[in-house]
């Protein structure tokens, strides 16, 4: 037969838990997962502690990936950003504001990051049939804009983006990003 104490344990633990699912924002669920899918590299840890606080708001641009590494005390880590299909329109001083803002995250979130690596990529048509890994690949994206920065810069990237320091731009996403774009 039944026991009517452990069917009352059994429907209060039950409404517990529809109580704290329901006490949860909606999208907390798929934003951790999307926090796990977007994390990689050999200290997960820092990655996901670095991607939750940077995907906690909507970004103009996509960060699609935080990889972090952790060797002998030394930190690294890197954000990829995609090149295209943004949000919003981003011009230059959109798009300058908001790597700094993506770097200056990730530093509040880590201050004991040693380096950080911030690049956008854009996709490549590798073509029809065409060997995407191996020996004889090739490429199915491109990289079209990249900074570095270590600890001690990181107050002056804002600077450095604006003077356009130490930075890699392709010149037909930078001339897109002029103009302003999409992506």
């Amino acid at each position: 037969m039944f026991d009517l104490d452990q069917v009352r344990r059994g429907v209060a633990i039950g409404f517990a838990a529809i109580a704290f699912v329901a006490a949860a924002p909606p999208e907390a669920g798929l934003q951790n997962a999307r926090v796990v899918q977007r994390s990689s590299g050999g200290d997960l840890v820092t990655a996901r502690k670095i991607a939750a606080a940077l995907l906690a708001r909507t970004l103009p641009a996509q960060l699609m990936r935080v990889r972090c590494e952790r060797a002998a005390g030394h930190v690294d880590c890197g954000l990829i950003v995609s090149g295209t299909k943004f949000h919003r329109a981003l011009d230059l001083a959109s798009w300058n504001a908001e790597i700094a803002t993506l770097i200056a995250g990730a530093y509040a979130t880590v201050p004991e990051l040693d380096e950080l690596d911030c690049w956008a990529t854009v996709p490549l048509d590798a073509g029809k049939g065409a060997v995407v890994s191996g020996d004889f690949a090739r490429p199915t994206s491109a990289t079209v804009f990249s900074i570095t920065v270590p600890r001690a810069g990181r107050t002056g990237v804002a600077r450095r983006l604006a003077a356009g320091q130490g930075i890699f731009w392709d010149p037909a996403f930078r001339a897109a990003l002029s103009k302003g774009t999409n992506g």
